[in-house]
């Protein structure tokens, strides 16, 4: 596949390294002009470029950037597009988000209203948030190995859910579907299940017993 990266954060670099690793072409871009990049290319094995060459790259389009800036992303030049959302409300960076305060929508729900508000939108997954950088790089496992990993994963659209499950297994893990995007927030910041490593039954048996009540949006308690 070609994989265009938005944002060469550790979650990018992270992605844009295992992709690769995986036999996929791989384009990165950042918020600060392609000359910030210019080591990323021979680093990771991929190819560098603006945001807008990235998303005209891939055919499936990483997510890797602040939550805050999903605002920015342009909603034509996605319609179509396969969008891996990697992100996690972080409200003491993000600011407050009172539909995410209040329990009214999840991160990737707001991010795919954003990008399906015009005619032909994204198809959009909820993919890799939910697991620290370093250790999507070390953790990754042969199939069958026992005790194996998972991650979780949410998405609406069967061809987006089905890329999402894709590169979770090449990357080495048990990929765990948690339903539509309306069920994302089991597995956000601050959930049991985030970052938290669990084989498949653990996993399951975690998101089925989250309590949404319980929780406090973006991992921090309310003030």
């Amino acid at each position: 596949m070609k994989i265009g990266i938005i944002g060469a954060g550790f979650v990018g670099r992270a992605i844009a390294k295992l992709a690769t690793q995986s036999h996929h072409q791989v384009m990165i871009s950042n918020s600060r002009g392609v000359e910030t990049l210019s080591s990323y290319g021979p680093g990771l094995g991929c190819a560098i470029g603006t945001r807008d060459d990235a998303i005209a790259f891939g055919d499936v389009v990483v997510i890797a950037i602040p939550f805050h800036a999903y605002p920015s992303l342009p909603v034509a030049s996605l319609a179509g597009k396969i969008v891996l959302d990697t992100g996690n409300y972080m409200p003491e960076r993000d600011g407050r988000i009172p539909a995410l305060d209040q329990k009214e929508a999840t991160t990737s729900g707001l991010l795919s209203a954003h990008l399906n508000s015009e005619t032909g939108g994204a198809r959009v997954a909820k993919a890799f948030n939910a697991i620290k950088m370093a250790e999507l790089e070390s953790d990754g496992k042969p199939v069958n190995t026992i005790g194996r990993r998972a991650l979780p994963l949410a998405a609406d659209d069967t061809h987006a859910r089905d890329i999402a499950i894709r590169l979770t297994e090449e990357f080495g893990f048990d990929a765990l579907d948690a339903g539509g995007l309306d069920e994302s927030w089991r597995f956000e910041r601050g959930t049991p299940a985030y970052c938290v490593p669990m084989n498949r039954a653990e996993l399951a048996k975690t998101l089925a017993n989250t309590d949404r009540d319980t929780l406090h949006p973006g991992g921090v308690a309310l003030i």
